[in-house]
């Protein structure tokens, strides 16, 4: 009887093992999400809090939707270290940015966009490589750097670019350590870059505020 009651045991245990690691083996693998830099809720509720200091972003989604580059314009305002994607007066999108360090401040005024370019390099600010592709100088300007012999000097990533004039300044994805950072252009965070880029045009108007 005490052997049968085993016998059973064993048998009940195997099958419950054999069940649990088929179903262990069958698991699709997790899947794996960029986080939304959106935060949901109303306007005022975003920046009822720790605003405008937030690295978050808000968005109105109808509004957004309705936007685009016939009817769109930027704001960015240097004191908030904020963007505002705006569809007439309406707002569409609320984002943080870093505009120019005291050194190089970023010049307030109304711009246009002048060009867009998805994969734009610096031909100013970026690091000096040698011959064998070494970095020897990682934060270079290349009006006051040596190349040294089969060397060359290699641009920063400035990816989604926006001109605002011919003299350097325009937006793009970069750092943004919510302080003014940059050297004059207004940087922007990679997941919500492509979406003002998507939503502008050359001859879309900036305005950039103290």
């Amino acid at each position: 009887m005490i052997h049968q009651l085993l016998r059973t045991f064993l048998l009940t245990f195997a099958g419950i093992l054999a069940a649990f690691l088929t179903s262990c083996a069958s698991a699709p693998p997790p899947v794996v999400t960029t986080p939304s830099p959106f935060v949901p809720g109303p306007y005022s509720e975003f920046k009822a809090q720790n605003y405008p200091q937030k690295s978050t972003s808000w968005k109105d989604d109808a509004v957004l939707a309705a936007t685009t580059p016939e009817n769109s314009s930027l704001v960015i305002s240097i004191s908030k270290q904020r963007a505002f994607l705006m569809n007439g007066n309406q707002l569409a999108m609320d984002y943080p940015v870093a505009t120019g360090k005291s050194s190089h401040p970023t010049p307030t005024g109304v711009y246009t966009i002048q060009e867009k370019t998805i994969d734009k390099r610096s031909n100013l600010y970026g690091k000096v490589v040698d011959a064998n592709g070494t970095v020897v100088i990682s934060a270079a300007d290349s009006r006051k750097v040596k190349i040294p012999d089969g060397g060359k000097f290699v641009g920063a990533p400035m990816p989604y670019w926006m001109r605002f004039t011919w003299r350097g300044i325009g937006h793009h994805v970069g750092n943004v350590p919510r302080y003014p950072a940059s050297h004059g252009c207004i940087r922007g965070q990679a997941t919500v870059m492509p979406i003002v880029f998507e939503k502008v045009k050359i001859g879309t108007q900036a305005k950039i505020v103290h």
